[in-house]
Protein backbone atom coordinates (compact mmCIF):
# COMPACT_ATOMS: atom_id res chain seq x y z
CA UNK A 1 0.00 0.00 0.00
CA UNK A 2 1.34 3.32 -0.93
CA UNK A 3 1.52 6.02 1.70
CA UNK A 4 -0.08 9.24 0.71
CA UNK A 5 1.54 12.39 1.98
CA UNK A 6 -0.42 15.56 2.11
CA UNK A 7 1.18 18.97 2.06
CA UNK A 8 -0.88 21.51 3.85
CA UNK A 9 -0.16 25.09 2.99
CA UNK A 10 -1.34 27.66 5.47
CA UNK A 11 -1.55 31.18 4.22
CA UNK A 12 -1.29 33.88 6.85
CA UNK A 13 -2.80 37.18 5.88
CA UNK A 14 -1.24 40.20 7.56
CA UNK A 15 -3.30 43.36 7.28
CA UNK A 16 -1.74 45.88 4.92
CA UNK A 17 -1.95 48.59 7.59
CA UNK A 18 0.21 46.54 9.99
CA UNK A 19 2.90 45.94 7.35
CA UNK A 20 3.16 49.57 6.29
CA UNK A 21 2.19 51.32 9.52
CA UNK A 22 4.65 54.10 10.43
CA UNK A 23 6.60 53.71 13.67
CA UNK A 24 4.90 54.96 16.80
CA UNK A 25 6.40 57.79 18.78
CA UNK A 26 8.36 56.49 21.78
CA UNK A 27 7.45 57.97 25.14
CA UNK A 28 9.08 61.32 25.99
CA UNK A 29 9.34 61.55 29.77
CA UNK A 30 10.98 64.90 30.45
CA UNK A 31 13.99 67.16 30.16
CA UNK A 32 17.27 65.24 30.33
CA UNK A 33 19.72 68.07 29.81
CA UNK A 34 20.11 71.73 28.96
CA UNK A 35 23.35 73.03 27.48
CA UNK A 36 24.13 76.71 27.98
CA UNK A 37 26.77 78.78 26.24
CA UNK A 38 28.88 80.97 28.51
CA UNK A 39 31.70 83.43 27.98
CA UNK A 40 33.68 82.95 31.21
CA UNK A 41 34.02 79.42 32.56
CA UNK A 42 35.46 80.48 35.93
CA UNK A 43 32.82 83.10 36.68
CA UNK A 44 30.00 80.85 35.55
CA UNK A 45 31.48 77.93 37.47
CA UNK A 46 31.31 79.99 40.67
CA UNK A 47 27.69 80.91 39.98
CA UNK A 48 26.44 77.42 39.19
CA UNK A 49 28.62 75.52 41.63
CA UNK A 50 28.66 77.82 44.64
CA UNK A 51 25.69 80.19 44.40
CA UNK A 52 23.17 77.70 43.04
CA UNK A 53 24.79 74.90 45.00
CA UNK A 54 24.94 72.41 42.15
CA UNK A 55 28.16 70.89 43.45
CA UNK A 56 31.35 70.24 41.56
CA UNK A 57 31.04 69.68 37.82
CA UNK A 58 32.23 66.43 36.30
CA UNK A 59 33.17 64.97 32.94
CA UNK A 60 30.73 62.09 33.38
CA UNK A 61 28.24 63.71 31.06
CA UNK A 62 25.48 61.91 29.21
CA UNK A 63 27.19 62.62 25.90
CA UNK A 64 30.93 61.78 25.91
CA UNK A 65 31.54 64.05 22.92
CA UNK A 66 30.72 67.05 25.08
CA UNK A 67 34.08 68.50 26.12
CA UNK A 68 32.91 70.99 28.77
CA UNK A 69 31.84 70.07 32.32
CA UNK A 70 28.32 69.18 33.36
CA UNK A 71 26.40 69.30 36.62
CA UNK A 72 24.47 66.20 37.60
CA UNK A 73 21.22 67.51 39.05
CA UNK A 74 19.49 64.21 39.72
CA UNK A 75 19.40 60.70 38.35
CA UNK A 76 18.07 61.70 34.94
CA UNK A 77 19.06 65.35 34.43
CA UNK A 78 22.18 67.39 33.94
CA UNK A 79 23.11 70.97 33.17
CA UNK A 80 25.96 71.39 30.70
CA UNK A 81 27.96 74.56 30.11
CA UNK A 82 30.05 75.17 27.02
CA UNK A 83 32.29 78.10 25.99
CA UNK A 84 30.77 80.56 23.55
CA UNK A 85 32.52 81.56 20.36
CA UNK A 86 33.30 85.02 21.62
CA UNK A 87 30.27 86.85 20.25
CA UNK A 88 27.79 88.73 22.39
CA UNK A 89 24.96 87.46 20.19
CA UNK A 90 25.43 83.79 21.00
CA UNK A 91 22.41 81.64 21.64
CA UNK A 92 22.63 81.10 25.38
CA UNK A 93 20.35 78.08 25.38
CA UNK A 94 22.15 75.97 22.81
CA UNK A 95 20.84 72.42 23.34
CA UNK A 96 17.76 70.77 24.79
CA UNK A 97 17.82 67.09 25.64
CA UNK A 98 14.77 64.92 26.35
CA UNK A 99 14.57 61.59 28.10
CA UNK A 100 12.92 58.99 25.86
CA UNK A 101 11.95 55.38 26.14
CA UNK A 102 13.91 54.23 23.07
CA UNK A 103 16.43 56.39 21.19
CA UNK A 104 16.70 54.02 18.22
CA UNK A 105 12.96 53.94 17.79
CA UNK A 106 12.85 57.72 18.17
CA UNK A 107 15.30 58.04 15.29
CA UNK A 108 13.12 55.84 13.10
CA UNK A 109 10.08 57.86 14.11
CA UNK A 110 11.77 61.19 13.29
CA UNK A 111 12.93 59.99 9.88
CA UNK A 112 9.48 58.61 9.10
CA UNK A 113 8.07 62.07 9.82
CA UNK A 114 10.55 63.89 7.60
CA UNK A 115 12.83 65.16 10.38
CA UNK A 116 16.53 65.02 9.58
CA UNK A 117 18.66 63.63 12.37
CA UNK A 118 22.08 62.14 13.03
CA UNK A 119 23.10 58.54 13.55
CA UNK A 120 22.36 56.73 16.78
CA UNK A 121 25.26 57.28 19.19
CA UNK A 122 26.40 55.67 22.43
CA UNK A 123 26.36 57.70 25.61
CA UNK A 124 28.85 57.92 28.43
CA UNK A 125 27.74 54.77 30.21
CA UNK A 126 27.65 52.24 27.40
CA UNK A 127 23.99 51.38 27.42
CA UNK A 128 22.91 54.98 26.98
CA UNK A 129 21.89 55.82 23.42
CA UNK A 130 21.00 59.18 21.93
CA UNK A 131 20.15 60.84 18.64
CA UNK A 132 20.37 64.53 17.73
CA UNK A 133 18.39 66.81 15.48
CA UNK A 134 17.39 70.50 15.53
CA UNK A 135 14.13 72.36 15.89
CA UNK A 136 12.91 75.01 13.40
CA UNK A 137 14.46 77.80 15.49
CA UNK A 138 17.89 76.20 15.26
CA UNK A 139 18.25 74.75 18.75
CA UNK A 140 20.03 71.43 18.97
CA UNK A 141 17.58 68.82 20.24
CA UNK A 142 18.81 65.55 21.70
CA UNK A 143 16.76 62.46 22.56
CA UNK A 144 18.44 60.31 25.16
CA UNK A 145 17.62 56.86 26.50
CA UNK A 146 19.68 56.78 29.70
CA UNK A 147 20.24 53.78 31.94
CA UNK A 148 22.69 55.49 34.26
CA UNK A 149 22.52 53.90 37.70
CA UNK A 150 22.42 56.04 40.82
CA UNK A 151 25.51 54.35 42.22
CA UNK A 152 27.58 55.64 39.32
CA UNK A 153 27.19 59.28 40.20
CA UNK A 154 26.81 61.52 43.16
CA UNK A 155 24.11 64.14 42.82
CA UNK A 156 22.11 66.50 45.01
CA UNK A 157 18.51 65.34 44.99
CA UNK A 158 17.09 68.84 45.47
CA UNK A 159 17.78 70.21 41.98
CA UNK A 160 15.37 69.61 39.16
CA UNK A 161 14.90 71.47 35.85
CA UNK A 162 11.14 71.73 35.50
CA UNK A 163 11.22 73.84 32.33
CA UNK A 164 13.44 75.61 29.86
CA UNK A 165 12.38 78.70 27.90
CA UNK A 166 13.66 80.17 24.66
CA UNK A 167 12.79 82.85 22.12
CA UNK A 168 10.39 81.69 19.41
CA UNK A 169 9.85 83.78 16.28
CA UNK A 170 7.69 81.32 14.32
CA UNK A 171 5.23 79.60 16.63
CA UNK A 172 3.54 77.68 13.81
CA UNK A 173 6.85 76.09 12.79
CA UNK A 174 7.72 75.20 16.40
CA UNK A 175 4.24 73.77 16.94
CA UNK A 176 4.62 71.54 13.90
CA UNK A 177 7.78 70.08 15.45
CA UNK A 178 6.99 69.96 19.18
CA UNK A 179 3.19 69.57 19.08
CA UNK A 180 2.36 67.74 15.86
CA UNK A 181 5.39 65.46 15.60
CA UNK A 182 6.60 65.06 19.20
CA UNK A 183 3.23 65.20 20.93
CA UNK A 184 3.85 68.10 23.34
CA UNK A 185 0.68 69.84 24.53
CA UNK A 186 -0.14 73.25 26.02
CA UNK A 187 0.23 73.19 29.80
CA UNK A 188 -0.54 76.88 30.32
CA UNK A 189 -0.36 80.07 28.27
CA UNK A 190 -0.62 83.74 29.11
CA UNK A 191 0.85 87.19 28.83
CA UNK A 192 1.72 90.38 30.63
CA UNK A 193 -1.78 91.62 29.72
CA UNK A 194 -5.01 89.68 29.59
CA UNK A 195 -5.87 88.46 26.13
CA UNK A 196 -2.32 88.18 24.81
CA UNK A 197 0.20 85.37 24.82
CA UNK A 198 3.81 86.14 25.65
CA UNK A 199 4.47 82.69 27.09
CA UNK A 200 3.22 79.32 25.89
CA UNK A 201 4.18 76.34 28.05
CA UNK A 202 4.41 73.10 26.06
CA UNK A 203 4.47 70.03 28.29
CA UNK A 204 6.15 66.76 27.32
CA UNK A 205 3.61 64.08 26.37
CA UNK A 206 4.59 61.54 29.02
CA UNK A 207 5.72 63.60 32.00
CA UNK A 208 5.44 66.97 33.75
CA UNK A 209 8.42 69.00 32.44
CA UNK A 210 7.79 71.64 29.81
CA UNK A 211 9.41 74.03 27.40
CA UNK A 212 8.31 77.65 27.23
CA UNK A 213 7.88 79.60 24.00
CA UNK A 214 8.92 83.20 24.63
CA UNK A 215 6.90 85.12 22.05
CA UNK A 216 6.87 88.68 20.76
CA UNK A 217 10.59 89.29 21.27
CA UNK A 218 11.83 91.93 18.79
CA UNK A 219 14.58 91.08 16.33
CA UNK A 220 16.73 93.86 17.79
CA UNK A 221 16.40 92.62 21.38
CA UNK A 222 19.40 93.46 23.53
CA UNK A 223 21.73 90.93 25.05
CA UNK A 224 20.09 91.54 28.43
CA UNK A 225 16.59 91.07 27.03
CA UNK A 226 17.61 87.81 25.40
CA UNK A 227 19.12 86.69 28.69
CA UNK A 228 15.75 87.15 30.37
CA UNK A 229 13.97 85.18 27.66
CA UNK A 230 16.37 82.26 27.23
CA UNK A 231 16.29 80.61 30.63
CA UNK A 232 15.99 77.51 32.77
CA UNK A 233 13.75 76.99 35.79
CA UNK A 234 14.65 74.93 38.85
CA UNK A 235 11.74 73.62 40.87
CA UNK A 236 11.69 74.30 44.62
CA UNK A 237 9.10 73.38 47.28
CA UNK A 238 9.44 76.72 49.13
CA UNK A 239 10.63 79.85 47.31
CA UNK A 240 11.40 81.79 50.49
CA UNK A 241 13.51 78.97 51.91
CA UNK A 242 15.32 78.81 48.57
CA UNK A 243 15.99 82.54 48.73
CA UNK A 244 17.52 82.25 52.19
CA UNK A 245 19.77 79.41 51.05
CA UNK A 246 20.94 81.45 48.05
CA UNK A 247 21.84 84.34 50.35
CA UNK A 248 23.83 81.94 52.55
CA UNK A 249 25.59 80.76 49.41
CA UNK A 250 26.70 84.32 48.64
CA UNK A 251 23.98 85.48 46.24
CA UNK A 252 23.72 89.28 46.22
CA UNK A 253 20.76 89.71 43.88
CA UNK A 254 18.17 92.36 44.59
CA UNK A 255 15.03 90.70 43.24
CA UNK A 256 12.44 89.39 45.66
CA UNK A 257 10.16 86.39 45.27
CA UNK A 258 6.88 87.14 43.53
CA UNK A 259 3.84 85.30 42.26
CA UNK A 260 3.87 85.16 38.48
CA UNK A 261 0.95 85.42 36.09
CA UNK A 262 0.84 81.63 36.15
CA UNK A 263 0.03 81.68 39.87
CA UNK A 264 3.37 80.22 40.98
CA UNK A 265 5.95 81.74 43.31
CA UNK A 266 9.20 82.51 41.48
CA UNK A 267 12.56 84.19 41.98
CA UNK A 268 14.92 85.26 39.21
CA UNK A 269 18.70 85.04 39.26
CA UNK A 270 21.14 85.85 36.47
CA UNK A 271 24.43 84.15 35.66
CA UNK A 272 27.51 86.19 34.64
CA UNK A 273 26.26 86.22 31.01
CA UNK A 274 22.87 87.59 32.17
CA UNK A 275 21.13 84.31 31.36
CA UNK A 276 18.17 83.91 33.69
CA UNK A 277 17.87 81.05 36.15
CA UNK A 278 14.37 80.98 37.57
CA UNK A 279 13.52 79.39 40.88
CA UNK A 280 9.89 78.29 40.75
CA UNK A 281 7.60 76.46 43.14
CA UNK A 282 6.25 73.21 41.77
CA UNK A 283 2.56 74.06 42.19
CA UNK A 284 0.58 77.29 41.87
CA UNK A 285 -0.50 79.21 44.95
CA UNK A 286 -3.01 81.45 43.17
CA UNK A 287 -5.33 80.94 40.24
CA UNK A 288 -3.39 81.63 37.03
CA UNK A 289 -4.34 84.39 34.69
CA UNK A 290 -5.31 83.88 31.08
CA UNK A 291 -5.82 80.10 30.97
CA UNK A 292 -6.25 77.05 33.15
CA UNK A 293 -3.60 74.37 33.57
CA UNK A 294 -4.19 71.35 31.38
CA UNK A 295 -1.63 68.90 32.72
CA UNK A 296 -0.16 67.55 35.97
CA UNK A 297 2.21 69.72 37.96
CA UNK A 298 5.78 68.59 38.67
CA UNK A 299 6.78 67.59 42.17
CA UNK A 300 10.06 67.21 44.09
Amino acid sequence: MKCLRWLVVVTVFIPWAEVYAPPRRPEIHGIALVRLQISNMDASGHFYQDILGLGRPSRDCFTPQHAAPCYSLNLSQELEITPSQGTQDFKALETLGFLVQDAAEMRRYLLANGVKCGELKSGQFGGDKFVETSDPEGHNVLFLAAIRAGSQIGYPVDHYIIHAGFVVHDRAAEDKFYKDILGFHIYWHGGMKDGEDNWVDMQVPDGTDWIEYMLGVPDNATHKQLGVMNHIALGVPDIHAAQQQLIKNGWKGTEEPKIGRDGKWQLNLYDPDETRVEMMEFKPTNEPCCSAYTGPHPHP
